[in-house]
C-alpha cells in the first residue's frame, strides 16, 4: 500500500516538474541530471520538508534556487549564503551612513532657506462691508449667510484672505463704529451661530479672515457707557471725564479739543454733570485706557474672538488711544484765527491728542495678546493698525514695532487712497514714499478703496480701472481689495446718500443686481448693474473681473512678483514703469502703468541690460497679450497697462546705475540646481 502512495506521490510530482511544499508548488524547469545519494541526502535535509522519503528518491534532482512563499527552513539557508549576506551588510550601512548626510544636508538647507510668507502675504485681502455684500433674508441689508453663500466668488479671485468690517451690536452710528456690544453680533447681520458657521465655513475652504476692532471708544449705548456715567464701582473711570462749566444752556469745554468730525470733542452729560471725551461723534465716547482695567477689557474681547476662531484683527483708530492728561490747548495752524472761531478738525495740530507716549506699548499689548493664541504651527494670527497719519510717514512706519520688538505685522498703506491727482509722476512718488521708510524686513501693503473713500474708477476714471488693478497686484506687499473694486464698481450718482461707496454688490442683472430678493435695499444699486456685474463679466474675456484674476494667478504664480525686487524704471506725467526680478531666476517682469495720455518711451535706453524685444505677458488691452514688442518703442494709450516679460541672467538691482532705485522686503534667491530658495546671495 505504501509502495502504491509512493508511485503516485512521485508521479504527481513528475507531472507538476516540483517539489511540493506545505506552502507553495513550484513551477520552475528542472535540470535533468543524475543524482547520487548525497545529493539526494542534501534535498532531502534542505527542502523535502514533510515529503515521503520514497517520493523524493524518484525525482530527478536539480539545483534549488529560492522561489516566493518557501519555508523558513528553506529560506534560513539562503540567508546564510555569503553573496546574500554581505549585499544586507552593505545596504544597512549605507543606510546608517546617509542618516547624518540627510540629516546635516537638511539642516543647512533650512539654515539658508528663507522665512516661508504667512498667509498674510501670500494672498490679497478682501475687504467686506457685510451691509452691502448680500443680503439672504430679504430684508434690504446685507448679512453674515450671504456672505457665506458667495465665498466661492473670493475662491474664483484666487484670494486666500477676507476682512469683514465691524459686525458688532451697534446702533449703527458711524455705521456700526460705536458698539454697544463687543461680544455680539448684531442681528441686522445674523446671529453668534451664523457668525461660527461662516467662520467654519471660511475655513473648509482653505481661507482666512480678519475682523475689525474698535477699541478707541464704545456707543454711548454702551453698558460701560451707562454704568460709568452713574459712577458705579470701577466703570466710574472707564471713560475720560471732566468737570466743565454749564451755565444757562452753555457749556463751556475744558480747553479747545476738536473731534474728527467737527465741534468740541466734549460733551455734558446730564446724569453724571460732568463732560465726556470723544475724538469722533458725541455718540461715541472714548475709553480711558490709563485705565488698565480697560485695558484687561479688551485683551478679553480680543481673546474672545480668537476663540471664536477669527484670524486677525485690524484694529481701528489706534493713534487716538492716548490723550495729555494736563489739557492744555492745542496749537492753531493759522496763529491768526480767532480761537473762538475754531471748529474743523484741519484747524488744529493734534498735539496732545494723537500719538501720545506709551500709545505704542498698548497696541504692543495686543500683539502679545494675538501671539499667545499664535503657538500652534498654521495658526498665526495677523494684526494690522489703521493709524492713517498721512502727514507723517515716520509715524506710520512705527506701527512695524522694530527689529527687536513686534507691533503690528503692517500698518494699513491708505498713501494711494488719499491721493488727489492721479499721474505717472504722482504714483511713483507715493510708492517711493512707502518703501523708502519701510523698516528693513518689513512688509509693505496697498490699497486703494475702502468704505470710507469714494470708489477708484469714480476718484480716476473708468478707463484707468484696470490699470490701478495691474498696480495693486504687482506691487511689492499685500494688497488689498474693496469688494467691487473686481469689477469696476462706482459710486452711485444719488442725491441725499452719505456713503455712495458702499452701495449694494452687483452680483447679476437681475433685480437689485442679484443682492437682493426683497422689495427694498438698503441703499440704492447703481443703474450700471445691467452691465457691471460678477455674472457678466466671467463671461467676457477681456473683462475687469478676469484680468484681475488673470493679474492674481500672475502674482501667485511668479516667484519674481511674489517675492522678488522691485526697481524703478521710470516715470514721467503718463507712465510709471518698474521691474520685478529675482537673484537666480533668467524671468523678469517690467511694468508699463499708463496714468495720463497716449505715451511711446525707450525701454532700452533706460536699461541697457534689456533685450531689444520682450513679450507681453498680460495687458489691460487683452488683444495685446502675447505679442512680441520692440523695448526701444513701448507704446501704450491712456489707461492701458501691460507687463513684459523676458529672459536674461543679468539682474538690474546690482547695476550702479539702479543703486537707490531698487527695494526687496524679504530677500530671496533661487537655486535652479536644487530648485529651492535661499538666503546668502
Amino acid at each position: 500500500m505504501a509502495e502504491e502512495e509512493s508511485k503516485s506521490f512521485s508521479v504527481e510530482l513528475s507531472e507538476k516538474r516540483g517539489i511540493q511544499n506545505k506552502v507553495f508548488v513550484q513551477n520552475e524547469t528542472l535540470n535533468e541530471k543524475e543524482c547520487n545519494a548525497s545529493s539526494q541526502e542534501e534535498i532531502l535535509e534542505t527542502c523535502a520538508v514533510g515529503i515521503n522519503s520514497a517520493a523524493v528518491q524518484n525525482l530527478d534532482c536539480e539545483v534549488l534556487k529560492p522561489f516566493a512563499g518557501m519555508p523558513k527552513e528553506i529560506l534560513l539557508k539562503f540567508s546564510g549564503q555569503a553573496r546574500y549576506r554581505v549585499t544586507r551588510e552593505i545596504l544597512f550601512w549605507l543606510i546608517i551612513a546617509s542618516i547624518p548626510v540627510l540629516v546635516g544636508a537638511t539642516i543647512a538647507i533650512i539654515a539658508v532657506s528663507p522665512r516661508c510668507l504667512g498667509w498674510w502675504q501670500a494672498s490679497p485681502i478682501y475687504q467686506i462691508y457685510p451691509r452691502s455684500f448680500k443680503d439672504t433674508n430679504k430684508d434690504g441689508n446685507g448679512d453674515l449667510k450671504g456672505i457665506q453663500e458667495k465665498l466661492d466668488h473670493i475662491m474664483y479671485l484666487n484670494i486666500k484672505t477676507i476682512w469683514i468690517t465691524s459686525v458688532y451690536k451697534s446702533p449703527l452710528k458711524d455705521f456700526g463704529y460705536g458698539v454697544e456690544d463687543f461680544r455680539d453680533v448684531d442681528p441686522m447681520f445674523g446671529t453668534m451661530r451664523d457668525f461660527e458657521n461662516l467662520i467654519a465655513a471660511i475655513h473648509d475652504k482653505g481661507l482666512k479672515v480678519i475682523m475689525d476692532l474698535i477699541p478707541n471708544h464704545t456707543s454711548d449705548k454702551h453698558n460701560w457707557f451707562q454704568l460709568s456715567r452713574n459712577r458705579t464701582g470701577k466703570y466710574a473711570d472707564y471713560y475720560i471725564w471732566h468737570d466743565c462749566a454749564h451755565t444757562g444752556g452753555t457749556i463751556t469745554p475744558p480747553n479747545n479739543w476738536v473731534s474728527v468730525y467737527g465741534n468740541s470733542s466734549w460733551q455734558y452729560d446730564e446724569v453724571r454733570k460732568q463732560c465726556y471725551f470723544h475724538q469722533f461723534g458725541k455718540e461715541q465716547p472714548d475709553l480711558n485706557f490709563r485705565n488698565s482695567a480697560v485695558q484687561e477689557e479688551i485683551h478679553d474681547i480680543i481673546t474672545f474672538w480668537l476663540g471664536k476662531g477669527i484670524d486677525g484683527f485690524s484694529i481701528n483708530a489706534v493713534k487716538f488711544l492716548l490723550e495729555a492728561t494736563h489739557l492744555r490747548n492745542e496749537p492753531q495752524v493759522n496763529q491768526s484765527q480767532n480761537p473762538e472761531s475754531i471748529s474743523a478738525y484741519s484747524e488744529l495740530h493734534h498735539d496732545f491728542t494723537t500719538t501720545q507716549v506709551g500709545m505704542h506699548d498698548i497696541v504692543r499689548s495686543f500683539r502679545h495678546t494675538l501671539d499667545k493664541f499664535s503657538l500652534e504651527p498654521g495658526r498665526y494670527r495677523f494684526m494690522g493698525t489703521e493709524a492713517n497719519n498721512q502727514e507723517n510717514i515716520e509715524a506710520t512706519m512705527m506701527y512695524y514695532g522694530t527689529s527687536f520688538i513686534q507691533e503690528s505685522d503692517f500698518p494699513f498703506n491708505f498713501y494711494l487712497i488719499n491721493m488727489e491727482n492721479f499721474s505717472g509722476n504722482s504714483i511713483f512718488e507715493t510708492v517711493s514714499l512707502w518703501m523708502k521708510n519701510v523698516p528693513k524686513g518689513k512688509w509693505p501693503n496697498w490699497a486703494v478703496g475702502d468704505p470710507s473713500t469714494a470708489r477708484i474708477t469714480s476718484r480716476i476714471g473708468k478707463e484707468y480701472t484696470n490699470v490701478i488693478n495691474m498696480l495693486l497686484l504687482t506691487l511689492p506687499g499685500t494688497p488689498t481689495t474693496y469688494y467691487g473694486e473686481e469689477i469696476g464698481m462706482e459710486n452711485i450718482a444719488t442725491e441725499n446718500v452719505t456713503f455712495p461707496e458702499k452701495s449694494p454688490m452687483q452680483w447679476n442683472g437681475n433685480f437689485h443686481a442679484g443682492f437682493s430678493e426683497g422689495n427694498i435695499s438698503w441703499l440704492p444699486v447703481n443703474l450700471d448693474y445691467q452691465n457691471v456685474n460678477v455674472e457678466v463679466q466671467k463671461t467676457q474675456p477681456n473683462s475687469t473681473l478676469n484680468l484681475y484674476r488673470e493679474l492674481n494667478l500672475l502674482r501667485n504664480n511668479e516667484l519674481p512678483i511674489h517675492r522678488g525686487w522691485m526697481c524703478y524704471i521710470w516715470n514721467d506725467s503718463n507712465v510709471f514703469v518698474y521691474l520685478r526680478e529675482l537673484d537666480g531666476l533668467d524671468t523678469v517682469f517690467i511694468m508699463v502703468l499708463n496714468f495720463g495720455q497716449e505715451s511711446i518711451i525707450d525701454l532700452k535706453a533706460v536699461v541697457s541690460e534689456l533685450p531689444s524685444e520682450a513679450t507681453i505677458r498680460l495687458s489691460t488691452n487683452f488683444s495685446n497679450t502675447g505679442k512680441v514688442v520692440n523695448t526701444k518703442t513701448i507704446k501704450t494709450e491712456k489707461g492701458e497697462g501691460i507687463v513684459l516679460e523676458y529672459k536674461t541672467r543679468k539682474t538690474v538691482h546690482t547695476t550702479e546705475v539702479f543703486q537707490g532705485k531698487c527695494f526687496v522686503a524679504e530677500k530671496a534667491c533661487y537655486s535652479s540646481a536644487l530648485n529651492i530658495l535661499y538666503m546668502h546671495c
